[in-house]
């Protein structure tokens, strides 16, 4: 057995950072990792000195977990934000356990802290990787991907069907309002895409006025139904500038997909079909042979 010292030198000098609170919910001990990170002496942090070093966005949200399951004396795990000694906040990752003497009396709680901040900023910059900034939709890459993963797991089992929408006139727009009022057109139909499908469908950004909706358990009857759905949306838009509205309008192409193979190809093609075939404003449905056809007459 390990005698009271010697589980106080293994405390002290564990790679956590560790904490203890008594019966009064405040903290009373905190190891020598914990005073190295934030840089404070142990009476500084003592009792509730060391929210002084929580992120301020993260300081309620962070008491109330510990608050209420101290009282409730539950085991919690939370993360937050804490200043470390060079005057950056850290990601935290904080796991608390109440603590019972040999007669199972409650004494109060003990934690141990990992630094995060690695994982953390790796989420966040796998999120910016994933969302379109402008439009708040999946970028472009995180869409088709999303849409294999579909076609994988459907394979031979149901339909999928694939829409491109185009900004008809785009450019247009760009030059004559200029580049803020051409971002909120953008905003706004991305807006009045992804309210007018399901929970289930893979909307992104597919490039410039364009974007792109992948449709799981569709065929292309269904998929141009939704799709004329999102037209009529665009249409309805009212786009205000300095000046006063306008009106946007957008042609649309549809085309169901049956093999993870031609994914790339078929969006490819039924952007080109639809560019060369469209009449503004309009929906335009093509199956996947016809859609390939297309293409091939043309090149």
């Amino acid at each position: 057995m390990l005698g009271l010292d010697e589980y106080q030198q293994i405390v002290e000098a564990a790679p956590n950072m560790i904490w203890r609170s008594g019966l009064d919910a405040k903290c009373n001990y905190f190891n020598k990792t914990w005073l190295n990170f934030t840089g404070r002496q142990l009476e500084e942090e003592m009792g509730n000195g060391w929210t002084q070093g929580v992120h301020k966005d993260d300081l309620e949200r962070c008491l109330k977990i510990y608050l209420d399951n101290f009282s409730a004396q539950k085991p919690f795990e939370m993360e937050y934000r804490l200043k470390c000694f060079d005057g950056e906040y850290r990601w935290i990752n904080d796991r608390g356990v109440p603590f019972y003497d040999n007669d199972a009396k409650f004494l109060g709680f003990i934690g141990s802290c990992i630094d995060i901040t690695e994982k953390i900023e790796g989420q966040i910059l796998k999120e910016l990787a994933q969302i379109d900034d402008l439009c708040q939709i999946n970028s472009r890459q995180y869409a088709e991907k999303l849409i294999r993963q579909k076609l994988e797991r459907t394979k031979n089992e149901g339909n999928i069907s694939l829409t491109i929408i185009n900004i008809d006139n785009f450019k247009r727009v760009n030059d004559r309002y200029g580049q803020n009022v051409s971002h909120a057109v953008l905003r706004k139909v991305s807006r009045a895409i992804q309210d007018n499908v399901r929970q289930s469908d893979i909307c992104g950004r597919y490039d410039g006025e364009k974007f792109i909706v992948g449709l799981p358990d569709t065929d292309s009857r269904e998929a141009s139904n939704i799709a004329e759905r999102i037209r009529q949306a665009v249409h309805s838009l009212r786009i205000k500038h300095s000046h006063g509205s306008f009106t946007v309008t957008a042609s649309i192409g549809v085309c169901q997909i049956t093999d993870e193979e031609f994914l790339d190809m078929l969006i490819d093609k039924v952007d080109q079909a639809l560019l060369k075939n469209r009449g503004k404003d309009c929906v335009t449905v093509y199956n996947q042979q016809e859609a390939i056809a297309l293409i091939t007459v043309s090149s």
